[in-house]
């Protein structure tokens, strides 16, 4: 009998084809104009907000059977991941200029590791999953190694893909496992599964579904496998430092989210233990740990390791409620920590990265834009209203606190009066201290576009939060 093969529908999957041709056509460009950077960064940007404003009318279908799935939670975390690309591409032009990094590369490999992200938030199977986290993940391997004549950059990629081999391996044993208890690799399969199998107490389960949620703790940065951030973070061109720390963080979450509440539903009642001293401990030692630390980019690592610990309380609850609330806070996350790495980028030149606390002495005095615009970043970090992190972390508090978990928020909030203490101690360098260094900022006009989009995000979002907050509610799994 003679088989017909039949191609699946290739619309679902049209916008990810788009993008990865894309990246190939810089790397073409840059082969054949390699002096033309200006090209390079607009056909990125006009890629990534043509495929913003794509999204958001794009219609739910899947493809592949079920393997690639195109719903609202999904188009919710490729619009973060697109968001994370743009803003990223714009404050990344006279940065690259500055430190003589080849952007034909630097562009491409942007591209290629957010088409990963996109496979992995429209992710309805394992493999697809596992696929679109190598893409994601070699491509910023590269990225963190860009500044090929700094030891710390090499040193920082050396470090990210050994580590990272590592955690992807115990994710696909995760997956192996998982495999051969369900005879599944179907996210929804394994859940129906586990129901009609009687796993839900099954040991060997449990040993599968903790490689998994490891290895994507590892992506997210969370404690105890959260080890490799600070040096990467710091040793990573600024620019990729800032979309390390917001795009991949919500492609992990996209997934997270879509195991937990889609696979492992049933189980929630051992999964929920699990990730609620995770998130604590993450909390506590990102912000513990950036109490003590002089260097501004490596105190953002410390932080986003405690920001981890946050969005997994929206997660802890198992409530369509707490998801919701994870994806607000992701968006608005994406935000704040942009603008504050926009501003950090804005303080460099060739002479000096003034990356630690001691450049910024005084600032309010010699630089009061840029020292007001780090305020507002810093205070939506902490969690000061009325800035979208206050709104942001208030939900996810909510979310936890109605499903019971009231010693974990007791937990959070004491962390999170804790890392007020170090944003605060900038603010006070910045405005209590006397001016140290004298030296000018240039406000390239990218960099402000990516400046006031923050600013009129993370003020916006924290006075009328409710169309954002609507919105991550209407994107919920099966909406």
């Amino acid at each position: 009998m003679e088989t017909v093969f039949t191609l699946p529908p290739l619309n679902p999957i049209l916008p990810e084809i788009l993008l990865l041709c894309i990246g190939l056509v810089l790397i073409g460009i840059d082969l054949f104009f390699p002096r033309n950077r200006e090209l390079l960064t607009r056909i990125t940007l006009l890629a990534g907000v043509g495929l913003i404003a794509a999204l958001l009318y794009q219609e739910p279908a899947s493809s592949f059977g079920t393997m690639f799935v195109v719903d609202s939670y999904a188009l919710f975390f490729k619009v973060v991941c697109l968001t994370g690309l743009v803003l990223a591409t714009l404050m990344s032009d006279r940065y690259l200029d500055m430190e003589g990094i080849h952007q034909g590369e630097y562009y491409s490999l942007m591209v290629f590791s957010v088409v990963g992200m996109m496979f992995m938030a429209s992710a309805g199977d394992l493999i697809v999953v596992y696929l679109g986290l190598e893409l994601m993940a070699l491509s910023i391997y590269c990225l963190v190694g860009l500044q090929k004549h700094e030891h710390r950059s090499n040193e920082a990629a050396l470090k990210y893909f050994l580590m990272g081999s590592f955690s992807s391996a115990i994710l696909l044993f995760g997956i192996s496992i998982v495999y051969g208890m369900t005879g599944t690799t179907d996210i929804r399969g394994i859940g129906q599964a586990i129901t009609d199998m009687s796993l839900i107490n099954n040991p060997a389960l449990m040993t599968g579904f903790v490689m998994i949620l490891a290895g994507f703790c590892f992506k997210v940065a969370a404690a105890p496998f959260h080890f490799w951030a600070p040096d990467i973070y710091e040793g990573a061109p600024t620019s990729v430092t800032a979309f390390m720390s917001v795009a991949p963080k919500a492609a992990s979450f996209a997934v997270l989210g879509r195991i937990l509440f889609v696979a492992f539903p049933e189980i929630h009642h051992h999964w929920d233990i699990v990730v609620a001293v995770i998130a604590l401990l993450t909390m506590a030692v990102g912000n513990i740990m950036a109490l003590s630390q002089t260097s501004i980019k490596r105190m953002l690592a410390y932080s986003s390791i405690g920001h981890a610990g946050y969005a997994l309380l929206g997660v802890l609850p198992g409530t369509a409620e707490g998801l919701s609330a994870t994806m607000n806070y992701l968006l608005i996350y994406a935000l704040m920590n942009m603008g504050a790495f926009a501003i950090l980028i804005l303080m460099c030149d060739k002479n000096n990265r003034r990356e630690s606390l001691e450049a910024y002495k005084g600032l309010a005095g010699t630089n009061p834009m840029a020292a007001a615009l780090m305020l507002i970043f810093f205070f939506s970090l902490a969690g000061i209203p009325p800035t979208a992190g206050f709104v942001g972390k208030f939900y996810l508090l909510k979310a936890a606190l109605a499903a019971g978990y009231t010693c974990t928020v007791v937990g959070a909030v004491l962390l999170s009066a804790v890392s007020a203490w170090f944003y605060l101690k900038v603010v006070r360098y910045m405005y209590m201290s006397e001016p140290g260094e004298s030296f000018t900022i240039s406000y390239t006009p990218s960099l402000l576009v990516v400046v006031w989009i923050a600013v009129i995000g993370v003020v916006g979002l924290g006075i009328m939060p409710g169309t954002l907050l609507d919105w991550a509610a209407s994107s919920l799994i099966g909406s």
